[in-house]
């Protein structure tokens, strides 16, 4: 290895610790996502790993959570993850997995574009560059390896494929799903290697027994880590909110916009923030590409850019109502989201962006400039989504859980937890949640069926008011929130606010009949007594991001 190239590889290792510093330096004054995040998987551990069921059998339920959540909706005990939040305090264990993540995602873009892409030295300036803006990319943070693992899979698939006998790639197979998520990311990319496996068959490359057989081996191990998923898919004995749930509802004009949308700014769960630099490159390689004619030489950098375009396809006509006849016979197709496909283009883009500077370097000096200052400014865009500047005013993980204010809303109610149930409105319940209450409402992927029927009645007048909120719990349901139709689809009203509820109608009988007792509210109930609540306190924190008002049931 040459000494640059070393010395790159150094600077990429201390890039990175200094991207995930912030969590270890603040600690729980750092800022991070809210949005499937501080709102569902952090509490989701910290409630797992208390309730004791971090083992529990297939049947167990962990009563905290609406009056016992199938201790499934939680995930395999396999996690790596998981772990790391039973081991360690929440706030260093999303550092160390932030950190594991990254250093990974490096390291397998790394060998993948150095081994298989562009393999020559003087490129290597391209091949760290890319892989460490790959491995600054913000990704969502329970996905783990999901998607950033997916490199250094290829790269291991690709050896074995090649013939390579190495111990090394079949380490990598066998580790990485305990460190990453099947229906998250890696459903999509071994069943592709699955189809890659068959175009080699088709054009007459050969069976290749050994290609295929670590394809298997690799499905097989994350059938056996996941193996709550599987039979709760395959084997359950109940309907769960997942088979309420409706995707396929845009129109064709519809679907095309979102195509396009996708295209250009991604998805919310695999950011790539490829728009405005890695796009305008790529589209300029494409350019020298056409000029020069250069169809046979680049044929993998025009396969990528075919590729990206039809995963963005792929994705938003998921949601095309042309589906309709097909989900309403199998519906495996609304339970498992097939649109996650797209879950792919983090790697395929990164790759692309590599072999576009690759294009650009060969065309003069002047471009390999061009090629630095790309890179340079990709990693720019990418340090300002580092979480610590992009969620600067969102609230802080201590202000957001606000431990102290609820021990000390703990304290006043003065009962066990285990004895009343609380929701929450205006705030997500996950913060009751993570602060030990036994909760009505929640958030999670999947629940029984029949709790969400019965949490309805609760809500059901003030669904009637609003369409939106209506479709999203009955058509979806994901959040089992008290939703208010004066609030919409906003759970985070901080205490400097100054909305009041005024026109609040909720079913307070059904709410008292599944044990519910109290109400955590981010604002006042003007109205309060026409819903049998009464305000008992208001609660007010310095290193909180809410104010409290505490309704109890008077019914």
């Amino acid at each position: 290895m040459e000494k640059m190239e070393k010395r790159l590889l150094f600077f990429s290792f201390l890039a990175i610790a200094v991207f995930v510093s912030p969590y270890f330096v603040f600690g729980e004054d750092a800022h991070m996502r809210v949005h499937d995040n501080l709102d569902s998987n952090i509490a989701w551990y910290k409630v797992l790993t208390r309730s004791g069921e971090l083992f529990g059998p297939i049947n167990a339920v962990i009563p905290q959570i609406i009056n016992g959540l199938p201790r499934n909706a939680y995930g395999t005990e396999f996690s790596g993850i998981v772990w790391l939040h039973a081991l360690f305090p929440s706030i260093y264990a999303y550092g160390l997995s932030q950190a594991i993540t990254r250093v990974f995602a490096f390291i397998g873009m790394y060998l993948l574009l150095k081994k298989h892409v562009i393999k020559s030295p003087e490129w290597s300036w391209i091949r760290v560059g890319a892989a460490l803006a790959f491995a600054l990319t913000p990704f969502w943070p329970s996905g783990m390896l999901s998607t950033l693992g997916m490199p250094l899979a290829l790269w291991a698939f690709l050896n074995i494929r090649a013939g390579e006998r190495s111990w090394v790639n079949y380490l990598v197979l066998t580790l990485l799903p305990f460190y990453s998520s099947l229906v998250l990311g890696f459903f999509f990319f071994l069943s592709a290697m699955g189809v890659f496996w068959l175009v080699d068959v088709v054009r007459g490359k050969g069976w290749n027994w050994r290609f295929l057989l670590a394809i298997v081996y690799m499905t097989a191990i994350y059938v056996a880590i996941e193996y709550r998923l599987v039979h709760s898919l395959l084997f359950a004995d109940e309907p769960t909110s997942r088979d309420e749930y409706f995707h396929a509802r845009l129109s064709f004009w519809r679907a095309i916009r979102l195509t396009l949308k996708n295209y250009i700014l991604g998805h919310n769960h695999v950011m790539t923030v490829h728009g405005l630099v890695i796009l305008p490159v790529t589209f300029v390689a494409l350019y020298m590409v056409w000029k020069k004619k250069l169809w046979k030489q680049e044929k993998m950098f025009l396969f990528l850019h075919a590729l990206n375009f039809a995963l963005s396809a792929w994705y938003a006509f998921w949601f095309y109502k042309g589906w309709v006849p097909l989900t309403e016979r199998f519906d495996i197709l609304d339970k498992f989201n097939f649109a996650r496909y797209h879950f792919l283009r983090p790697m395929v883009i990164y790759m692309l962006f590599a072999l576009s500077l690759k294009i650009l370097w060969q065309q003069g000096q002047a471009w390999k400039k061009a090629c630095f200052t790309a890179i340079a400014a990709q990693l720019i865009v990418l340090a300002i989504f580092n979480e610590e500047i992009f969620y600067r005013h969102k609230p802080s993980f201590k202000q957001f859980y606000a431990e102290e204010q609820f021990q000390e809303i703990k304290e006043y109610i003065g009962l066990p937890v285990h004895k009343y149930r609380v929701a929450s409105i205006g705030i997500h319940p996950a913060i009751a949640q993570y602060n030990g209450f036994y909760t009505l409402d929640t958030y999670n992927n999947f629940y029984p069926l029949r709790y969400k029927h019965q949490f309805r009645k609760i809500i059901a007048r003030e669904l009637a008011k609003n369409k939106k909120l209506r479709e999203y719990f009955d058509e979806w349901g994901g959040r089992c929130y008290i939703f208010v139709d004066e609030l919409g689809k906003h759970y985070m009203f901080k205490k400097h606010s100054k909305k009041k509820i005024t026109n609040l109608q909720l079913n307070t009988d059904v709410f008292r009949q599944m044990g519910g007792r109290y109400i955590f509210s981010a604002l006042p109930i003007t109205n309060a007594k026409s819903n049998q609540l009464a305000l008992e306190k208001v609660f007010h924190s310095d290193e909180s991001a809410w104010t409290i008002y505490l309704y109890k049931v008077t019914s």
